[in-house]
């Protein structure tokens, strides 16, 4: 009788609800009305498929994973950001902008003060003439927008070349984000496979190009083989794209991360020094180049977000157009903080990492192939047959490593493929070392 009794008045509270609207919010009873008669949200039949089709990423599941090994044991061999201290005079740039006042919105293309410290490397550097803004540039010389990271630089390059349908062809294996790319302007991430070496050449990319393609994706030094691109095969590629008028991003974000074989191709207006390979210090590649380099892997603040994008001056116009309502802008007093980052010397952090390259390499070249990494800090190592088939022994490799607090990434969190894994030798020697002799143990 008490349910039957509540119910009625429940009954009689939706007429009065709908007889005395503007009172019956001040009642008591309008409450419980609410509670009783509430129906949970669905919110899973909400979600758009862009977010749902999304895996989780792999070295995020490699970090919650090592969470469980005490952190006196662990060796972390996965983890993609140097070990250094940030200079100090970046510090001190960042935090004397903050007292300064410089908090507020910048420009969206970024502050005048590091778009020219950018042009001026752009000048030395691959000879491009980058003018301070549109309206004191001619339309056929590049143009240049500071992003949110190299990330946020990659996103609006795909928004603002892909149509729905349309193909971007990107290496395997790839950094993790490439895939998704494509998937995120409802286009076609087209994989090009480059085992075993690593290459991303022109031999391997024209077989896969069709009327659909616009973009290829080229990342020298690469995440996570480390493989630099030669000047020939670079050159090859930029021919390759311009003749078929294909947008080729060459993604350089470990460019200051090349190693001495790797440092081949001279600075156009400065001979003296040298770097590594990229398309885009050859001849006429500003209008068919989209350059895109950062400030996080060089100088150890990959929490800055901090990056920028040079090439085609109609291209860089509309990727910050786009950036005007997806990102704004980088953060303000982080700009002011890397503008005289370009003029730092890093090479002594360099040659450090490139000692922990060799000791990486001569120590499980001697049990596994390992393709020379000529930059950044990453080895892709592979796995003995005996671990398993293609798709699965990567995996099970990343496992038996945990059980002995040693931490790389599968294989397959970088590829359609699971016979290798990644390792980051931005860690300290002594855990370096250490980390190594499990692996060279596990594969003998």
């Amino acid at each position: 009788m008490g349910s039957r009794r509540r119910s009625s008045a429940s009954l009689e509270r939706v007429v009065i609800l709908k007889n005395h609207a503007r009172r019956a919010f001040e009642w008591p009873g309008v409450l419980l009305f609410r509670r009783t008669l509430s129906i949970p949200m669905n919110i899973d039949a909400l979600i758009a498929t862009r977010a749902s089709t999304i895996n989780g990423s792999g070295i995020r599941r490699v970090f919650e994973i090592g969470a469980s090994i005490p952190p006196e044991k662990k060796i972390d061999l996965s983890i993609g950001q140097p070990d250094f201290p940030v200079p100090q005079p970046l510090r001190d740039a960042a935090c004397r902008a903050i007292q300064e006042g410089k908090n507020g919105y910048p420009l969206t293309r970024g502050i005048q003060e590091l778009r020219d410290s950018i042009a001026a490397r752009l000048r030395d550097d691959v000879g491009w003439t980058v003018g301070p803004s549109r309206l004191s540039s001619s339309a056929s010389d590049p143009g240049v927008v500071v992003t949110a990271g190299t990330s946020g630089a990659l996103v609006l390059a795909c928004l603002a070349l892909l149509n729905d349908g349309d193909e971007v062809i990107i290496p395997d294996p790839y950094f993790v984000l490439y895939p998704y790319l494509a998937h995120f302007a409802n286009a076609k991430a087209v994989k090009c496979s480059t085992y075993p070496d690593f290459r991303m050449t022109a031999a391997r990319v024209e077989p896969l190009i069709t009327p659909r393609t616009k973009l290829v994706i080229l990342n020298s030094p690469s995440n996570p083989a480390g493989v630099c691109n030669s000047e020939q095969e670079c050159r090859e590629l930029l021919e390759l794209c311009r003749r078929r008028n294909i947008v080729l991003l060459s993604d350089e974000i470990y460019d200051e991360f090349a190693y001495s074989e790797s440092r081949t191709q001279p600075f156009v207006g400065k001979g003296e020094r040298k770097a590594c390979a990229s398309p885009a210090r050859l001849a006429g590649s500003e209008d068919c180049v989209l350059l895109v380099r950062g400030y996080g892997k060089t100088y150890g603040v990959t929490g800055w977000r901090l990056g920028y994008a040079a090439g085609p001056r109609r291209l860089i116009e509309e990727m910050t157009k786009l950036q005007q309502y997806l990102y704004v802008s980088s953060p303000h007093p982080l700009q002011w903080g890397v503008v005289g980052a370009l003029e730092l010397d890093m090479s002594r952090e360099v040659s450090e990492y490139e000692a922990r390259r060799d000791l990486v390499v001569s120590t499980l070249s001697k049990v596994t192939d390992v393709p020379l990494p000529g930059g950044a800090f990453y080895a892709f190592v592979k796995v003995p047959e005996r671990f398993g088939g293609e798709h699965e022994r990567g995996e099970r490799f990343f496992q038996e490593a945990v059980k002995r607090n040693v931490l790389v990434v599968p294989g397959r969190t970088f590829s359609q493929r699971d016979t290798h894994f990644r390792l980051s030798f931005a860690t300290p020697l002594e855990k370096l070392r250490a980390g190594l002799e499990v692996l060279a143990d596990m594969m003998r």
